[in-house]
């Protein structure tokens, strides 16, 4: 018996997605979209809903623990920010470790069975990892040296970040996205380490005037699902959302790529002036926290053999 559209409709299974990041985001067009193919590809059978902004309530370091206890099917996580839960995955953050996006494609190869394997200590599975563009250091302070930015409160999103950021003579301030506008709003922080899609997102021209383009280190999202809401699907379904993941990660990585581009002109055009970081002052910043890769590799040995590799692929 040949199914009508009713019927078929009728037994789909619909997954919510959380992200706390707004629709004119692009990792949230990559959600929507990846929403979009999966339901093409399964001729309905799979509708995923994206809920945007935080709109079910989760802030982003809740997410990891929000799908493993199945509150959630989907979520769009933050890697770095589940660090506290699974250290590993804080290894991309490892200050000044990776120097551009080729690189770290080739640092994720090594690092995502690792990945997959800290997801599954969870109850969930990664369909697909994207990074942030490059990051920056966005300040109300104009400076041409690092004691020039001494002692200035900046806003950051992980403990790598926070240990950079120390060594380097600027006091960091740990706190989730939710929390940073109102903290610059407010003063308590005078700058923020972030990408500039996020930038755009926060409207920074409204709190801060300089741009300072360190690229100290990089930062994933990856869209996870609760394995009890996977083991729920059929063989071909599972396979299908997976063939899509596995087919438009590329696509998402340009588009991160783009979003860096795209993002330091809007800022450009509201007023932020970018300040180009001297030779000396970056030699110092990677001079200053030359012993966190170390450090890091100690204190989460799982990491090493994969992080070793990737030096070794990349000639370091």
């Amino acid at each position: 018996m040949v199914l009508g559209p009713l019927a078929r409709a009728a037994s789909s299974t619909h997954i919510d997605l959380s992200t706390v990041l707004p629709d004119g985001n692009f990792h949230t067009h990559n959600a929507q979209m990846y929403s979009e193919e999966v339901a093409k590809a399964t001729g309905g059978e799979v509708q995923i809903q994206v809920h945007s902004g935080g709109s079910l309530g989760f802030k982003g370091p809740d997410h990891l623990q929000a799908v493993a206890d199945g509150l959630v099917g989907m979520a769009d996580i933050h890697i770095s920010q589940q660090a506290g839960n699974e250290p590993v995955l804080a290894a991309e953050t490892i200050s000044f470790l990776v120097n551009d996006i080729d690189e770290l494609k080739t640092l994720h190869r090594h690092l995502r069975p690792l990945l997959d394997e800290a997801a599954a200590k969870h109850n969930q599975k990664i369909l697909y990892i994207v990074p942030w563009p490059a990051q920056y250091i966005f300040s109300k302070i104009k400076a041409d040296s690092l004691e020039g930015l001494k002692n200035s409160k900046v806003r950051v999103s992980d403990r790598n970040v926070q240990d950079m950021c120390t060594a380097i003579g600027i006091s960091p301030v740990l706190i989730p996205w939710v929390e940073t506008i109102p903290a610059l709003a407010s003063g308590t922080i005078s700058g923020v380490t972030t990408s500039t899609a996020s930038a755009v997102d926060g409207h920074l021209w409204e709190f801060v005037k300089y741009i300072y383009p360190t690229n100290h280190t990089w930062m994933s999202q990856m869209i996870n699902i609760n394995l009890d809401t996977w083991n729920k699907l059929s063989p071909a379904q599972q396979k299908t959302m997976a063939d899509v993941a596995q087919r438009l990660q590329p696509v998402f990585w340009e588009r991160a790529a783009q979003a860096d581009v795209d993002g330091l002109a809007k800022l450009k055009s509201m007023g932020m002036e970018i300040l180009p970081i001297s030779p000396t002052m970056r030699q110092e910043m990677r001079d200053r926290t030359s012993g966190q890769l170390e450090a890091f590799m100690k204190r989460v040995p799982s990491s090493a053999t994969a992080i070793n590799a990737y030096q070794t692929e990349v000639k370091r």
